[in-house]
């Protein structure tokens, strides 16, 4: 079975960066794709960033400038590195992959505080 293990989450000050990792316990290449996600408090979960297959990356369009997503295939890894964040960027984020199923990771907390 695919396991997903997020980390990297955790308290930042408005402007400031993360990095977020999601770990999987397959190649990454198996994937079609890999999205991150974010759901806040009594909001609808978001799509952030999606990398296909073939690595291209693909962003919501509020973050992009800020966001970027990149893979490390040896590791079987996908990262999310957050720049100049916003405390409307405080969600819980979480990380999914794509094959004939779906698969996703139990999330990290992002709290930007303003």
């Amino acid at each position: 079975q695919v396991q997903l293990v997020e980390s990297g989450g955790g308290l930042v000050q408005s402007g400031g960066s993360l990095t977020l990792s999601c770990a999987a316990s397959e190649s990454i290449l198996s994937f079609k794709s890999m999205s991150w996600n974010r759901q806040a408090p009594g909001k609808q979960r978001q799509v952030v960033a999606t990398i296909v297959k073939d690595g291209t990356p693909a962003y919501l369009d509020s973050v992009i400038g800020r966001f970027s997503v990149s893979r490390d295939i040896a590791k079987n890894t996908v990262y999310l590195r957050m720049n100049g964040l916003k405390p409307e960027d405080t969600a819980v984020y979480s990380c999914s992959a794509f094959d004939r199923f779906s698969y996703w990771g139990q999330g990290t907390q992002v709290t930007v505080s303003s």
